[in-house]
């Protein structure tokens, strides 16, 4: 084990339930109570942010908390201004634990004179004295490669997985796992090879950004439960309108698995009112008392995940293990206890 007394976390205001269900989880499986540093994230009248840690962390293995989701430059300057309050304060290791990644969007130039915005973020992480960075489902992978810095891109699949086997069992023959682009084939293909389902396509042409020209079935869905998997949800237009397509190519029920919900503007009215059963989406990001009131979505919890990766990291064992759904299966124990039977 690394020489360092204990894991400990601190959490910006982005995602503050989740960070408390991660040190639930490992209060849990260590059997040592774990809480949050004590600690203070504000803003002054113009807002500035200000961090105030209260607890002395010189020498300790620290693990800041934070998605850089909505609003994504707010929450990318408290996850830096905490950085900085802990390296001056001599911690001797910080990781950033960054369920959602913000900007990953924009990892490539797409046009002339736009910007890869994504490998500036890395850039600012770095100088920010952050040490490592944990996070989930990385928006194109190769953004590991814009950090100097070592980092775990942990996987949404073994999750999805753990939870289509539990809610499926039984119908399994029945069910397509849908990729709704062709960028997204490795995504629902991994998924399918863990469930053992058949795979199909949802082929779409854009005219431009966020608006769908054609969508097309590659694969026979007729008289299936079709589950759509993909990384991220925002406005939910491209969603709905593959969930209409797949209906109309003769499936039975479409299901969506998106691991991170953006869900901007209308996408929960979207929702609510399709053709999809269900969305399924992590709590990566907080979601909104409209997302928990919406009938049809249903959130997982990736605290079990991310708590045993973070005292992974601390005791500078594996964290690719739990890439694997029989990994998990322990972890989420209670959650989807039915596997078992």
């Amino acid at each position: 084990m690394i020489d360092r007394t204990e894991p400990k976390l601190i959490a910006g205001n982005s995602n503050p339930g989740l960070a408390k269900a991660i040190a639930r989880r490992m209060s849990l499986h260590r059997g040592v109570s774990t809480g949050l540093v004590d600690a203070r994230v504000e803003r002054f009248n113009d807002q500035e942010i200000f961090v105030e840690v209260y607890e002395n962390v010189r020498g300790e293995d620290m693990f800041i908390i934070q998605s850089t989701s909505r609003p994504a430059n707010d929450n990318l300057m408290e996850l830096l201004i905490i950085a900085d309050a802990l390296k001056r304060s001599s911690a001797a290791r910080i990781t950033a634990v960054i369920p959602y990644f913000g900007y990953a969007r924009q990892d490539r130039r797409t046009k002339a004179r736009t910007p890869i915005s994504a490998k500036l973020v890395a850039n600012m992480i770095t100088q920010a004295g952050i040490e490592r960075v944990l996070t989930l489902d990385l928006h194109a992978t190769q953004i590991q490669g814009f950090f100097d810095i070592p980092v775990d891109n942990l996987y949404a699949a073994p999750v999805f997985a753990l939870d289509v086997l539990h809610h499926f069992k039984g119908r399994l023959d029945d069910v397509v796992i849908i990729s709704p682009d062709v960028g997204g084939v490795t995504r629902a293909r991994e998924l399918a090879k863990r469930v053992g389902c058949a795979l199909a396509i949802v082929d779409k042409r854009r005219e431009k950004a966020g608006e769908v020209a054609e969508m097309t079935v590659i694969g026979d869905v007729t008289g299936k439960t079709c589950i759509i998997v993909d990384d991220i949800c925002d406005t939910a237009g491209t969603l709905c309108k593959a969930a209409e397509v797949l209906m109309d190519a003769g499936a039975v029920e479409v299901h969506s698995y998106i691991t991170h919900g953006v869900l901007s503007g209308p996408a929960v009215e979207r929702i609510t009112n399709s053709v999809m059963k269900s969305l399924v989406i992590t709590d990566s990001i907080a979601p909104t008392e409209a997302v928990k009131a919406a009938p049809n979505i249903r959130i997982v919890a990736t605290a079990p995940m991310f708590a045993q990766a973070i005292l992974n990291t601390w005791k500078g064992t594996s964290v690719s293990s739990l890439f694997d759904t029989e990994t998990l299966q322990p972890i989420y124990e209670g959650l989807y206890s039915s596997l078992g039977d």
